[in-house]
């Protein structure tokens, strides 16, 4: 168990270097590289890549440099199993009325989906959450349009996961609507410890969830160290090893108050390591 729990724990990009962005999480475009060869010293061997808008022209994985991405990958043993797409929450095209704009948000993503597909990343995150939440039914009905169509004539293995704040009840139709292979759940511990939601409700569209961000919040408040929020930890261990999950547990963690940031997220993978 521990074995398995040790290999499928990775982190979110950027969280082992210093930011000065201001920003949730940011794409390191000037040490993305050296962002690699520090996680591989410090034995991870999973990261989850990230799109931001403000850098995603020096993004490999917008710019098309994957064969350099691919190799360096490579040289530092750590896969690339998934991407957090926040350039999809900063740039929601279904809160827009500009067509023009529209069209070249969706294009964006179609070339960012194709990318993960020849990386043979398993999963691009489209988050559905704060700016991009979903405030209306007419907002529903068009992101559900614009994923049918995307997937129409789309023969790649990268599945599209939907991070929602969506109730449980409500996450889970809205995803069995697609009726399709290539959509799934991200889960966040944090943003449902923010919510407030209970897992128990929450289970029932866990046969979805192929991705999970670890982190902890206050309700209805912010990001903060791992066991200090309102995430029920114990019974979050105890739900997982019952239904067999052998997905990702990617550390989306609070960074670390002292600026150690390296340090910090090696102390949440023991945390993760010794709740489970």
């Amino acid at each position: 168990m521990k074995r398995f729990i040790r290999a499928n724990i990775g982190y979110m990009q950027g969280r082992l270097l210093s930011d000065n962005s201001k920003r949730i999480q940011n794409f390191p475009e000037l040490n993305w590289k050296n962002e690699l060869f520090i996680a591989h010293k410090i034995n991870f061997r999973l990261i989850e890549w990230t799109i931001n808008k403000n850098n995603m022209a020096q993004n490999p994985l917008y710019n098309s440099s994957l064969i350099e991405l691919k190799k360096l990958s490579k040289r530092f043993n750590i896969k690339i199993n998934s991407v957090t797409c926040d350039y999809f929450m900063e740039e929601c095209f279904f809160k827009k009325k500009n067509q023009s704009i529209n069209n070249k948000i969706k294009s964006n993503i179609k070339k960012i989906l194709k990318n993960c597909n020849k990386l043979k990343i398993k999963y691009l995150i489209l988050p559905l959450v704060d700016q991009s939440s979903i405030k209306s039914k007419s907002e529903e009905i068009m992101i559900y349009k614009y994923i049918k169509n995307l997937l129409k004539n789309y023969n790649g293995k990268t599945l599209i996961l939907f991070e929602s704040d969506f109730h449980p009840n409500k996450l889970l139709n809205f995803v069995k609507k697609f009726n399709s292979k290539k959509i799934g759940i991200n889960y966040d511990t944090g943003n449902s410890a923010s919510l407030d939601f209970d897992l128990d409700d929450e289970i029932k569209y866990f046969k979805y969830v192929k991705n999970i961000h670890i982190k902890d919040r206050l309700k209805n408040g912010n990001t903060v160290a791992l066991g200090e929020g309102n995430w029920d930890y114990k019974k979050f261990s105890k739900t997982i090893k019952k239904i067999r999950y052998k997905g990702n547990l990617i550390l989306q963690t609070a960074r670390s108050k002292t600026r150690n940031d390296i340090e910090e997220i090696i102390k949440n993978r023991d945390f993760l390591i010794n709740i489970l």
